[in-house]
């Protein structure tokens, strides 16, 4: 007799979930003792033998046990949910920059790390600098302590990272929770509450780029927020960019495109739809970006700037080369 699936079977690929089909120990690996045992190998290797984080490749290491793990990461991102929370680095024994040396290595046998900006920014700590995030000023969301609406990371780029990665270093005062939500989901519940707005959805927006791109080229650029792989809706999702990016043109979004835009943030709005947990120091988030949306609430940080929040994010890509562009 064939047995029943596991919630996490059912979230399967291309698959929408709600809240009540996932249970964050069945989306949570550990990083057990042999994975620890072969890290912490590899911090005292690197005591003594100093390189750059981003020169580091699994290939100069002995690593099974980690292979194994990324194993179980990359099918959770490509056969479960999309998203899995790593339980978790030992970072009470090892600096900041050991963890990130950990998380590049671990990171970098579930896909490629690319670059972030287009300086060539391999490693970017997300923290609240202070700044606004205005429309043409260059400031990301993530520089602040702002509610992060759904999204999925570099939407105003045409070659986008395949997987993001977040390291928690430190957890703020309070708030910061992290939210994800199948594109799936999103798509299925507007085609059943407000069907008429989806084939805008499938129609350009212009995006603010953020200054990632070079001094002859445009500002803003152009793509639809949703498009079909196959079976499977994927999405490009940054809808502050896509405000910023009328402001910065002096145009107003035509009245499908504001309708399209309410309808998706009440989607947004629904608990029901979206699971939520919150980040503990050590662990690590991984996000399928082109088929799952990630968010996280309004924060109040620490005082002392030692305490702040303070995560660490890849992206992960192994299509076209590299760089920003790819």
């Amino acid at each position: 007799m064939p047995q029943p699936q596991s919630d996490v079977e059912r979230a399967g690929r291309g698959g929408a979930w709600i809240r009540r089909d996932i249970a964050l120990e069945r989306v949570t690996l550990t990083l057990d003792a042999e994975v620890r045992e072969e890290l912490l190998g590899v911090v005292a290797h690197l005591r003594h033998r100093p390189l750059p984080t981003i020169l580091l490749s699994p290939s100069d290491f002995a690593l099974p046990a980690s292979r194994r793990l990324a194993a179980e990461i990359r099918h959770l991102l490509t056969d479960g949910p999309r998203f899995c929370l790593v339980d978790r680095l030992p970072i009470e024994e090892i600096s900041a920059e050991e963890a990130k040396a950990c998380y590049w290595l671990l990171s970098s046998l579930v896909r490629r790390p690319v670059a972030q900006k287009l300086d060539g920014t391999m490693i970017y700590d997300v923290r609240d600098t202070g700044l606004k995030a205005d429309p043409g000023s260059g400031v990301r969301p993530d520089k602040t302590n702002i509610d992060l609406t759904f999204h999925n990371d570099n939407a105003y780029n045409a070659c986008m990272p395949e997987v993001v990665g977040l390291l928690c270093l430190k957890t703020a005062r309070s708030g910061g929770r992290s939210r994800v939500m199948s594109f799936d989901t999103a798509h299925q519940a507007l085609l059943e509450r407000a069907p008429q707005v989806v084939p805008r959805l499938y129609e350009p927006f212009w995006f603010d780029r953020q200054r990632e791109h070079r001094d002859d080229e445009e500002p803003t650029f152009a793509a639809p927020i949703f498009v079909k792989a196959g079976e499977e809706v994927q999405a490009r999702l940054g809808l502050h960019q896509v405000r910023n990016a009328y402001a910065m043109r002096g145009e107003e979004l035509d009245r499908e495109g504001r309708e399209a835009i309410v309808a998706l943030e009440e989607v947004f709005a629904d608990p029901d739809l979206q699971f939520d947990f919150a980040m503990e120091a050590g662990q690590i988030q991984f996000v399928h970006n082109l088929t799952v949306g990630h968010s996280r609430t309004q924060f109040e940080d620490f005082a002392a700037p030692e305490q702040r929040r303070h995560l660490v994010r890849l992206w992960l890509r192994d299509s076209g080369d590299r760089s920003y562009p790819g």
